[in-house]
């Protein structure tokens, strides 16, 4: 990831310059762009320079004013100019206690495993210089390995894999591709997100969860075995 330091840095007074008053009142400081641009940051989840190529230049004009308004509010702006997407997280304050402004999405087990393939799929895709592309019935494929083996409620479980699907267009992290129904691109958002050393432990945990989940079906058919018998 590559952090991009604004090559010609716009101070305070020199934006003030070119803002003026937008509506009766407004004692606001910044030009119209760049509150379009900060709120399209703080209401996320994500701006991509491909999907919002107005405001993507505005960015990187304004990069270090941006990140001046955002500190204010104890957030930090993670960006990646190479492939063109930023968004906005929390800042880490130490032990300084700070209120929350970011709302957070508790994940189940089944978007984690979701978001952990997606995110495979973008490193394996980074390799060919290929973008990562997956469908519909890849997702729901690859979660069909987690459902337990024992369980009864099939329909049930569909239900959640579709809706940790839903959950991944609804937080941009895939984008439906033109023409297509059923293909989706997966976001550049996500290597920001997760780590090579997160996947690779992830990996490990969701590798050990299944392997538990074979052992217990093992056992159960073996005790079911010994009970015909007996």
């Amino acid at each position: 990831m590559q952090e991009q330091d604004d090559n010609t840095p716009e101070s305070l007074s020199d934006a003030t310059e070119e803002a003026k008053a937008l509506y009766p009142g407004d004692t606001g400081e910044l030009p119209l762009e760049v509150r379009r641009l900060l709120i399209q940051l703080l209401s996320g989840p994500s701006l991509d320079g491909r999907r919002h190529g107005v405001l993507w230049p505005i960015l990187l004009r304004y990069q270090n004013m941006i990140r001046s308004r955002l500190a204010d509010l104890f957030l930090e702006l993670v960006l990646d100019t190479d492939d063109q997407v930023a968004f906005v997280r929390q800042a880490d304050t130490g032990d300084l206690e700070t209120p929350i402004l970011l709302r957070r999405t508790r994940l189940t087990f089944l978007d984690s495993v979701l978001l952990l393939y997606l995110r495979q799929q973008l490193a394996e895709a980074d390799l060919r210089g290929e973008r990562a592309v997956v469908s519909v019935g890849e997702m729901m494929e690859q979660l069909s390995l987690y459902e337990p083996a024992l369980n009864t409620d099939h329909a049930g479980f569909e239900k959640r894999s579709s809706s940790s699907i839903e959950k991944a267009k609804k937080n941009s992290l895939i984008s439906a591709i033109r023409g297509s129904d059923n293909r989706f691109e997966v976001s550049p958002t996500l290597k920001l997100l997760f780590s090579a050393e997160q996947v690779a432990a992830l990996s490990g945990v969701y590798k050990e969860s299944l392997a538990s989940d074979k052992r217990v079906q093992e056992k159960v058919q073996v005790d079911e075995q010994r009970d015909d018998q007996g």
